[in-house]
């Protein structure tokens, strides 16, 4: 009976709440790594020069503890390339094309989504800003993946597998949740309207003959906008510059003159602005994509920190001291 309540409450949840759900979830489990020991919290969340040790190797665990030996054995089984970076971001354009055809075509996976998300949604998002926020993220998704395969240099270090399994199912959900709280302006009753087939540009042929309308776009979306396009290319100059560095070298030019790593700053603002540009009507952010900070913001932060430990001692704790790891004034 227990189940079968169960099943009946996940068949009536949002899809929009099993995105939040995963945010939620995934930050919270980071954090908990977090307050872990230092000596199992690196195995757990270095990678990168980070798990290197001042020779360029991997270091070795200090502690020699049952449980430390354990979460070595199996964080050491399930190592990949730093390179499978690049992964994220072709998933990122794969599901921005794929998303886009569904809407075009009227494809059975968005559909399915807006007959289960569209009836719990009283203020969805406009059709003008569910393009919009696709736009923003392909945009993101294609200049990462430029980064990787002509601005930065290749690695040869590790990370865990669980690394690369979190940021694919983060750029899978993102892609997702960029849509979701628009759906209510593509149902109608028991019918899917506003995106069967394309008409002439501009205009999109339905059931109901309703046109994709040209409104003034409101306060939060050109803010948003102007905000995301900034941190697109501050955080393209940081990766650029970092590309130029002398390898395992200290940055101190630019944003990183204050910030041990602006461009998880920029990653963060560009999320928050994402947010504010998908935000349904009469509210201030999209729930959804908050979320998405959220577990970007505990993350990224984490890993920061790690990076300014990581500096201070590499280079001598005064290089990195007045300077804040992630967040101004804050972090």
């Amino acid at each position: 009976m227990l189940l079968s309540d169960l099943a009946s409450y996940a068949a009536h949840v949002s899809p929009a709440a099993y995105c939040q759900l995963f945010y939620v979830l995934a930050a919270a489990t980071v954090l908990a790594i977090a307050a872990t020991p230092e000596s199992i919290q690196s195995l757990l969340t270095g990678y990168g020069a980070r798990s290197l040790n001042a020779n360029g190797e991997e270091g070795k665990q200090a502690s020699n503890g049952p449980l430390v030996r354990i979460i070595s054995w199996v964080t050491s089984v399930g190592k990949v390339p730093h390179s499978w970076f690049m992964h994220f971001y072709l998933l990122s354009l794969s599901c921005s094309a794929f998303w886009m055809l569904q809407f075009l075509y009227h494809g059975s996976a968005l559909e399915f989504i807006v007959r289960n998300q569209a009836p719990s949604e009283k203020t969805p998002m406009s059709i003008n800003q569910v393009i919009l926020a696709w736009v923003l993220m392909s945009l993101q998704g294609g200049r990462r993946l430029y980064e990787y395969v002509a601005v930065m240099r290749s690695s040869s270090s590790k990370m865990w597998i669980i690394h690369w399994l979190l940021g694919m199912a983060f750029y899978f959900c993102t892609n997702i949740s960029i849509w979701l709280e628009g759906s209510g302006k593509y149902y109608d009753g028991a019918l899917v309207l506003g995106f069967l087939k394309c008409n002439h540009i501009g205009s999109i042929q339905s059931s109901g003959r309703r046109s994709l309308s040209i409104e003034m776009p409101s306060l939060n979306v050109i803010l948003g906008v102007l905000i995301f396009l900034s941190s697109w290319v501050m955080q393209y100059r940081c990766h650029r510059y970092l590309a130029r560095l002398k390898k395992y070298s200290l940055p101190e030019d630019g944003l990183f003159r204050y910030l041990v790593c602006p461009h998880y700053t920029c990653e963060c603002v560009l999320y928050a602005s994402l947010a504010l540009v998908a935000a349904p009507k009469d509210q201030l952010y999209n729930r959804t994509l908050v979320c998405a900070v959220l577990f970007v913001a505990v993350n990224l932060g984490v890993t920061a920190k790690g990076t300014k430990k990581w500096y201070g001692e590499k280079f001598g704790r005064e290089k990195v001291q007045g300077k804040w790891a992630m967040i101004p004034g804050i972090f």
